[in-house]
């Protein structure tokens, strides 16, 4: 067995010239360490970044909740209003049916049929907290990427409908990771991750076997443990949409 190597320095016949610089080293040191403790003001300087990102998504969490209920609350009154308008209009009443009738193709209303529920979790954690032979730590976790080849596989399947976590999603939903946890139409999960679809199970289980990205992600499965299965369901019902869907284009009627 090879022995660890000496840190001190052998004296040469250069050694008077190093004892002479030993007291600048030692000054630009205490200066490096009185500068950095003045900037991080008592707070640590590594992992800030993250820290900050965390309470961020926190807050945010909150700031979602609340206008979630008011949202509801205002859903409740403008669909009152219209229906009390309807009964005295044709035109309103119409109007509203027209409206109506893209509701389900636009993810807006729940839908109910047979499917699939797919699950993907992080491996387990061993007693001893080492990792699998070969493997980095972000080997043994599940990632945006492998929640997105899944959805996509699920969607190439012809899925009448998907959701993450009870989640619709709909043509402008994104998956995105935040470090181990999913951000999703401004809330936060941790895995694991359940994607389910009301859709022809044999098609989905054909499409994922089809994609390149979902092999990727199954050899990872084989390798690290991490957690993958995909289970028919008889009957599942998907929520519809409860977020107002974004506007990047708008004219007004008749203008």
């Amino acid at each position: 067995m090879a022995t660890a190597r000496s840190l001190r320095p052998r004296l040469t016949r250069g050694g008077t010239a190093w004892a002479a610089l030993v007291p600048v080293v030692a000054l630009a040191a205490g200066l490096l360490f009185a500068t950095s403790s003045q900037t991080a003001q008592g707070t640590d300087l590594r992992g800030g970044e993250a820290t900050e990102l965390s309470a961020l998504i926190r807050a945010r969490e909150v700031v979602v909740a609340e206008q979630q209920d008011q949202l509801t609350a205002l859903q409740t009154r403008v669909q009152a209003l219209t229906d009390a308008a309807a009964a005295r209009d044709g035109d309103v009443a119409a109007a509203r049916d027209a409206g109506d009738a893209g509701l389900l193709s636009a993810g807006l209303l729940p839908v109910t049929g047979p499917g699939v529920e797919i699950t993907l979790d992080d491996a387990p954690r061993r007693p001893d907290g080492s990792l699998p032979l070969g493997a980095e730590p972000d080997d043994v976790v599940i990632h945006q990427s492998d929640v997105q080849a899944v959805v996509n596989a699920v969607w190439a399947a012809g899925a009448d409908a998907v959701a993450i976590m009870d989640q619709r999603l709909i043509a402008t939903s994104a998956v995105r990771c935040v470090g181990n946890v999913l951000l999703l139409q401004g809330r936060t999960y941790s895995p694991p991750f359940v994607v389910t679809a009301v859709a022809d199970a044999d098609a989905v289980r054909a499409q994922l076997a089809a994609s390149p990205q979902v092999r990727v992600f199954q050899q990872a499965v084989q390798d690290y443990g991490l957690g993958f299965s995909v289970q028919e369901r008889a009957e599942l019902t998907l929520p519809g949409y409860d977020t107002p869907p974004a506007m990047e284009y708008a004219t007004a009627a008749g203008g």
